[in-house]
């Protein structure tokens, strides 16, 4: 082969190699060989360890390193410790999967330019679950990045290079347990032919630490059992969930578990039946016990009869603590209504005091934008974890914003939410910059002038979207079906009155805000004393919360000093603002990225400012027909009308998802 023909390959390299490593698809794990070997020693020969010293010998570039599998009574099964001693690096876990995690820190630690020369860390948690919403069709339920990552019509034959691809990140943020399926389950993935398919996975899954477990619709022995009823105290009901837990654990000795969605939003359950949520997990938690099976059973439950949907899960749990069999979890949305930019913490959290609980975030930003608006969730997770301690949980899940897209969370800024969840998942104290910093210095760059604006532009979005949204405590005021624009004028003939904006912001020409204190729905008393007489207050209850716990005149009086309308203007006004600002700090980092994700990011930004505009002009236009009052003279004024707001409809299958995109 000549010399120019050899150059012009090694060119055609150096062009595909680059392109690859700019559209996303490596997320955070961007890191190649450089040419140098690697030391390595090995305890021994396993699938894991053979995958950590793949990643060594990729990824590492500095001293030596020698893996050690070594009891530690200061470890838990997961941890590890790193020491630098005499020029090598060693490794050390009680299991080859933490010595998994400790490889991926120290290649993380080389990345982020962290000094290490002694580390000891260990899991928050056992559990450390991600949720998908995956549908046996290949859509996604709240999803926003393309068709679900799993083929179910190729497996188990053909099996998919995004499947290992996805498990090793997985694994170098610590997640150790998947559901592979949406909660609003289909019987059918318990059937045979799909347990099959899902034991592909878990195989391949396997070496990396995680877990397979499965969302299981309650009904399914009715549905493919061929039963006439699913009545958890029915002993042929129990027969077949014994039966089909000693089929799923044959086929997957290390199978997790099951979640589960009872009596919520239309599931079947165990209520059906008259009996209670306990009842119906117990059954299921008998048929797991023998292989060490898990339960996580949603609270997310609401009665359209209610007076209150905030205090639903409360009434129905609370006086079941106790009861529930000591491998099942409740797993807990963190906010009483439904992942809103904010929400005060469940008061669940804690009222169980005999029954292990979970947290159940959403990663995926069904109410936050979708994929196209940046808001680095990170803040809102450590703001539950300043009301609930980490230490009062038993597990943590995340509704997973995955999907077939290229660079895998459809916005380049989602993989930030992610890789923070996996990072807070294992240490919720870790602080929302140091993940921030972790993230922009893998996935971009570790230039200063980079990091420190664009840290500061993540930092700064959860707040930006909920000025822009739905300040000082409003909720639900998103459009019907989708969740996406502003539709707080929602009226849908027939359907449940908690499903419409008017329920949650209750604005009269007296007033706005639910009234959740003792002279409303009481749902304050469900809170700790503390909390209880500071939400109950409205001279103490915080301004970021108002709305959510108290009906208030127009005029009212806030502690910033401003009445509510007035206050209103001004969030909603510094949201627009802070979503521009959001623009101008990206629009100066085009030296620093490659053009085609800052073209991406720069289009979904102004997509977000323009989202912005049109939720402060849609809500301020709609509340201003209660309030009858000025928006205040200094500010800017509405670009939209409110009657043709009103006409809009969203392509939500296309993403046209802002005033250009109505039809």
């Amino acid at each position: 082969m000549n010399r120019k023909l050899i150059l012009l390959f090694i060119a055609l390299w150096v062009i595909t190699s680059f392109s690859k490593a700019d559209d996303g698809s490596r997320l955070w794990l961007k890191y190649d060989n450089n040419g140098k070997t690697t030391e390595v020693k090995l305890p021994r020969k396993s699938p894991t360890l053979t995958i950590a010293t793949n990643e060594l010998e990729k990824g590492w570039q500095g001293a030596p390193v020698e893996l050690k599998l070594q009891k530690n009574k200061n470890l838990k099964p997961d941890g590890y410790t790193i020491t630098l001693k005499n020029g090598k690096y060693i490794l050390s876990s009680p299991t080859e999967v933490g010595l998994l995690y400790a490889t991926y820190h120290l290649i993380r630690s080389q990345q982020t330019g962290e000094s290490m020369t002694e580390v000891t860390e260990n899991p928050a948690y056992s559990m450390r679950m991600l949720n998908h919403w995956d549908n046996l069709d290949g859509s996604v339920e709240r999803g926003y990045s393309g068709k679900s990552l799993w083929q179910w019509e190729e497996l188990p034959e053909v099996v998919s290079p995004r499947y290992e691809e996805y498990a090793r990140a997985n694994a170098s943020i610590g997640i150790n347990g998947v559901v592979l399926n949406n909660v609003n389950a289909s019987p059918e993935i318990l059937s045979t032919e799909y347990l099959k398919k899902v034991q592909r996975l878990a195989d391949l899954f396997r070496p990396y630490g995680i877990q397979t477990f499965l969302s299981v619709n309650f009904a399914s022995p009715m549905a493919i059992g061929g039963l006439e009823t699913a009545d958890p105290q029915d002993i042929e009901v129990q027969k077949w969930w014994k039966d089909k837990a000693k089929e799923i654990y044959t086929l997957i000795p290390d199978f997790g578990g099951f979640l589960v969605k009872a009596n919520s939003e239309g599931q079947p359950g165990p209520c059906d039946y008259n009996r209670t949520h306990a009842e119906g997990a117990n059954m299921l938690a008998d048929a797991v016990k023998p292989y060490k099976g898990t339960v996580m059973w949603r609270a997310f439950v609401y009665d359209p009869s209610d007076a209150d949907r905030a205090k639903q899960a409360y009434l129905e749990f609370q006086p079941l603590d106790g009861e529930f069999r000591d491998n099942v979890i409740i797993q807990i949305k963190n906010g009483p209504v439904d992942f809103q930019p904010r929400e005060p913490y469940s008061p669940l959290f804690g009222a169980l005091p005999q029954t292990d609980e979970m947290v159940e975030f959403q990663v995926t930003q069904e109410y936050l934008g979708h994929a196209n608006h940046l808001a680095y969730l990170a803040p809102m997770w450590t703001e539950f974890f300043e009301f609930v301690p980490p230490t009062s949980l038993d597990a943590i899940a995340g509704v997973a914003n995955i999907g077939t897209d290229t660079n895998w969370t459809g916005h380049p800024f989602g993989q930030a939410n992610w890789y923070a969840y996996g990072r807070l998942a294992w240490n919720p104290k870790l602080g929302s910059d140091i993940i921030a910093d972790e993230w922009l210095k893998q996935t971009f760059t570790t230039n200063e002038a980079f990091v420190t604006p664009v840290k500061k532009m993540m930092l700064d979005s959860r707040e930006a979207v909920v000025n822009y949204m739905m300040p000082l405590g409003l909720h639900h005021l998103f459009a019907w079906g989708h969740h996406y624009g502003p539709e707080p004028w929602c009226d849908i003939e027939g359907a449940r009155p908690d499903w419409m904006p008017s329920y949650y912001h209750r604005a009269t020409t007296k007033g706005i805000g639910f009234d959740r204190s003792h002279t409303g729905s009481n749902a304050t008393a469900q809170y700790p004393d503390s909390l209880r007489a500071l939400y109950d207050n409205v001279a103490t209850c915080p301004d970021e919360l108002l709305l959510w716990f108290h009906h208030v005149p127009w005029t009212h009086t806030m502690q910033s000093g401003r009445t509510v309308w007035d206050e209103l203007c001004y969030r909603y006004s510094e949201g627009v603002n802070q979503a521009r600002e959001l623009q101008k700090t990206w629009d100066e980092m085009q030296p620093y990225v490659d053009e085609d994700t800052f073209l991406e990011v720069q289009s979904k930004l102004k997509q977000q400012t323009r989202d912005a505009m049109w939720w402060r002009d849609g809500c301020l236009l709609y509340f201003q027909e209660f309030s009858g009052l000025p928006i205040p003279s200094d500010l800017e004024r509405p670009i939209y009308d409110l009657e043709d707001m009103k006409k809009f409809s969203i392509d939500i299958d296309n993403h046209t998802n802002a005033p250009h995109g109505y039809k």
